[in-house]
């Protein structure tokens, strides 16, 4: 009887796909060419568009230029682990649902996949049927989904970058604004976790109440109780008046524990019972308070080693994890980089009573082939240092940057250079340089302000962020009235 229903509801979806779903792209990721075959033709005859491919090289290529609505990955592929591709698949434009297919059953690898977001785990030797149900769910789930989706339009964010990666992470910020779930914010070191923990505060119902920062890595161990619970006058030594707790504060708004890694072990318990109830004990006190804080913790660490290593509680990590953003760092978006320098020269000119600057082709060439190890927070340190030694000149070149990053940008352009001449595959005569580029797109950028402005120059440097003198030494290095 049961496997007789589970079959009508399969024929009903399945006419649900031919008559509205059918057609979804799928990407089948399997070095199995029969399997491929078999799997590729079962999906053409509920109408879906497929395609098949080997490698996991193939599969990185592929999704950054196509969408597809469902992935079928295998593990063991030729050139490495599947479970690679999943951070990848997560971050594509399409961020396709992920089905893992593999032929030998691994309780780690089918954790990790579920961690990372996949959307089921099936072996090999399962039925076709078997292998068709989970992505109909899927499919079905992605519709519904997107149906229900309306445009969110973040306010009050300080966030700058318009590639896909941080794209993803803005989408997910406007989720969890519109939730009152714990989120933990992951990311290296000046990736701008406080700024994403600052967006959802901002844009959720909590935005007129405190937004409280706990840095838990500056909490002294002998203080940390009082300083998040408080403490009554007298409780001791040097507890000379009654104190009101960060946790007190953030009643209403949002509690964002930075660096939550860095939590004494001693105080996780404590915590973790503040998290279930929302009540704690001041110190020195008989009666419990409670407060009604939502909860945004953001760390740099592994924290599931940190578990294993018995450094961190497993029941915590489960608390905060409910709803995750990971940050990417700066070396995988170097497309926001001229959008972040442009942006946040003209708050730093300000601040130092500047003129604002224009950059050489050559500046922003730099800084793109640099693979900032310190993130967001570096780049802004070198450009804030680019502009104080610039002085009152009109232009940012390559000579007002840092000595060590001019010459470490040099030494990795000319090993890759070297490198290339050595592998024998230089580029295409037809492609150009990124200065080529970059005069190209700024040329055709001040043609495109003449034209919205119509020759208006204060307009022109009101929308450009230029002084009169870096507009006017743009248009003429480029030969513009």
């Amino acid at each position: 009887m049961f496997w007789r229903r589970l079959y009508g509801i399969f024929v009903k979806m399945a006419d649900k796909m031919k008559n509205g779903l059918g057609k979804s792209r799928i990407l089948i990721v399997d070095d199995d060419s029969a399997l491929c075959k078999m799997l590729s033709m079962k999906l053409k005859s509920i109408g879906c568009d497929t395609r098949s491919i080997h490698t996991i090289e193939e599969c990185r290529e592929i999704v950054s230029g196509e969408v597809f609505d469902v992935v079928y990955l295998d593990v063991h592929l030729p050139d490495g682990n599947g479970l690679e591709l999943l951070p990848v698949l997560r971050n594509a434009q399409s961020s396709p649902e992920v089905i893992i297919i593999t032929g030998a059953g691994d309780p780690d690898g089918a954790e990790l996949a579920i961690n990372w977001g996949a959307w089921d785990y099936i072996q090999k030797g399962s039925s076709i049927n078997s292998m068709i149900f989970p992505l109909i769910r899927a499919i079905d789930y992605r519709n519904e989904k997107n149906k229900a989706t309306s445009p969110v339009v973040l306010r009050n964010t300080k966030i700058t970058g318009n590639s896909d990666g941080i794209g993803n992470c803005l989408d997910r910020v406007a989720k969890a604004a519109n939730s009152e779930t714990n989120v933990l914010i992951t990311g290296e070191t000046g990736t701008g976790k406080e700024l994403f923990a600052e967006a959802i505060h901002n844009n959720s119902p909590r935005k007129n109440r405190d937004f409280i920062i706990v840095d838990c890595a500056a909490l002294p161990e002998t203080l940390v109780e009082s300083i998040l619970f408080g403490h009554k006058k007298g409780a001791f030594t040097g507890a000379n008046d009654d104190q009101v707790g960060l946790i007190s504060r953030a009643d209403g708004g949002t509690l964002f524990l930075d660096e939550v890694g860095e939590l004494p072990l001693t105080l996780q318990k404590s915590f973790l019972r503040v998290l279930e109830n929302h009540s704690y004990r001041p110190v020195g006190h008989s009666r419990m308070s409670t407060s009604d804080f939502r909860l945004v913790a953001a760390t740099n660490r592994d924290l599931d080693e940190m578990v294993h290593k018995g450094e961190f509680r497993r029941d915590l990590l489960y608390r905060l994890r409910a709803f995750v953003i990971e940050l990417p760092p700066l070396r995988k978006r170097t497309n926001d980089i001229i959008d972040i320098v442009v942006s946040h020269s003209r708050t730093i000119c300000n601040r130092m009573g500047k003129e604002n600057k224009g950059f050489s082709p050559e500046f922003f060439e730099v800084l793109m082939n640099y693979n900032w190890p310190g993130n967001v927070r570096e780049l802004l340190h070198t450009l804030e240092t680019a502009i104080a030694t610039a002085q009152d000149e009109p232009i940012l070149h390559t000579h007002h940057l840092p000595v060590s990053l001019r010459a470490h940008t040099a030494r990795t352009m000319v090993r890759n250079t070297q490198q290339t001449d050595r592998s024998g595959e230089g580029y295409s005569s037809n492609f150009s340089s990124l200065k080529e580029t970059l005069e190209k797109t700024e040329k055709q950028y001040l043609k495109d302000l003449i034209k919205k402005t119509h020759g208006n120059r204060k307009e022109a440097c009101r929308i450009s962020g230029l002084s009169r003198t870096g507009l006017f030494t743009r248009m003429k290095h480029h030969n513009l009235s």
